[in-house]
């Protein structure tokens, strides 16, 4: 690492490990449940165990994406963090809201002091007071990110894309604070923070990401790589913002939205085969052999998975004709869930990697260990998105053309959540070895500062 400020960025992925962990074991508890193996129901009932695995996955990639931010913003500025003490302040607080949301999820404790969770609104379902505290939280983190660029010696194009989707981010978590009585602009505003999150503003994250580790790891000159950026962030912002539209025509808006929403979605995966084509070319250009094969594995991984399961899945079943009979399905769970792990999780995974051996000096990859985490958990997950997949086209079938009573549906399902937990099984067996390589590689240490 260049600057010991630097090390702020290990605890934040510190907390993103943890709060996987976590993900993945309400993900088997929700598995088993589906399977009618549901024993834990009086203590974790379905809806509380979705909510929590949903939450948790928002929770430590913003933890990740800030951990990202805290190495990289020093790192292109050329300068130390204006402040590792208000940095440690909002880790805590970050880590807070999540031990409060996780708890109050399971004992709705927050009934005593008057709050009120948001129940349906999935991603959006805390009590407004803990909306205050992430809210303070963004800002505070943004604020210190702000004034270490400020008081820095230079600006590049890969830390200006990052620090605009991390404020883009935040101001798009505002609409979903507002109270509306009228459940078609409670929805409407729901989706500005959800889809404008995922297929918006999170992309310019993840492109900021990916052009810092393309720049480390290949040696290709910055200005090439940075122009490939501004055409990533020219497809995002095409094809993201009105590609919101193929949400609209469920909640009762305007009819013009289910065009605009199918032909602008059907322009997404423009902007993750651009980055997939990006990373690719960038590496094959590259005269520099990093050691670090492994942060590359995760790196160019990212940028391909996240072209099937965000780009192609999510236009196997967002356009119009086909959405009208899978929106809502397990369908939707495959596409959810290959894109976030392309997309995001492999990402926060391959800075990871990258940052790991220079916070800590000790260079650890390229192991046999490091290659099975990778090709274990794609394989799992891959394998978990097939089983939602079928599943999802078998209840499309009878359940929306058949007309198969929705329980009757659920039961005969329950043999393809068997795949599920089998590939959810790899993918964990993965997950593990590649937190043994996290724990191996120890706390980060000043002798690991470059001269």
């Amino acid at each position: 690492m260049k600057y010991k400020s630097q090390k702020v960025a290990y605890w934040f992925f510190a907390l993103s490990m943890l709060l996987l962990v976590l993900q993945i074991t309400y993900g088997f508890i929700m598995g088993f449940a589906r399977m009618g193996m549901d024993g834990l129901h009086e203590w974790i009932p379905f809806n509380t165990a979705r909510s929590t695995h949903i939450n948790l996955l928002v929770v430590w990639l913003l933890s990740g994406f800030m951990g990202a931010a805290y190495y990289i913003i020093p790192e292109e500025s050329e300068t130390e963090l204006w402040s590792t003490k208000w940095a440690y302040v909002q880790l805590i607080s970050l880590a807070l809201v999540g031990v409060i949301t996780i708890i109050g999820f399971h004992y709705n404790f927050w009934a005593v002091f008057g709050w009120e969770a948001i129940e349906g609104r999935k991603f959006l379902e805390i009590p407004r007071q803990l909306d205050w505290l992430v809210a303070g939280n963004v800002i505070l983190f943004l604020v210190i990110l702000l004034m270490t660029m400020i008081k820095g010696k230079k600006t590049t194009t890969t830390s200006l894309v990052l620090f605009g989707g991390l404020v883009a981010a935040a101001l798009l978590y505002l609409p979903g604070m507002i109270t509306f009585d009228s459940q078609v602009y409670d929805s409407f505003f729901r989706w500005w923070v959800v889809h404008l999150w995922v297929e918006g503003v999170w992309e310019l994250i993840m492109g900021g990401m990916l052009a810092f580790l393309l720049i480390k790891l290949t040696g290709v000159d910055r200005e090439v790589i940075e122009k490939w950026l501004y055409v990533v962030v020219g497809l995002t912002f095409l094809s993201g913002i009105l590609g919101t539209g193929h949400h609209y025509y469920y909640i009762g808006v305007n009819n013009i939205w289910l065009i605009v929403g199918g032909i602008f979605s059907a322009l997404e995966p423009l902007a993750f085969l651009a980055m997939a084509l990006w990373a690719v070319n960038m590496y094959r250009k590259g005269e520099k052999k990093h050691p670090n094969k492994t942060a590359i594995l995760w790196t160019l991984g990212s940028a391909i998975v996240s072209f099937l399961g965000a780009g192609v899945l999510g236009l196997a079943h967002t356009l119009p004709q086909t959405n009208l009979y899978t929106h809502g399905t397990l369908v939707t769970a495959m596409h959810g869930h290959l894109a976030f792990w392309g997309a995001y999780a492999m990402i926060v995974m391959a800075m990871i990697m990258y940052v790991l051996p220079n916070l800590t000096g000790r260079k650890l990859y390229d192991t046999g260990r490091s290659r099975a985490a990778f090709w274990l958990a794609n394989l799992g997950m891959f394998s978990m998105t097939t089983a939602f997949g079928v599943a999802g086209v078998a209840q499309v079938y009878m359940e929306r053309i058949m007309k198969v009573d929705f329980g009757q549906v659920q039961n005969q399902l329950q043999v393809h959540f068997l795949v599920l937990i089998i590939g959810a099984t790899i993918f964990t067996i993965g997950i593990t070895l590649y937190i043994i390589d996290f724990l191996k590689y120890g706390l980060p240490n000043d002798e690991a500062l470059e001269s």
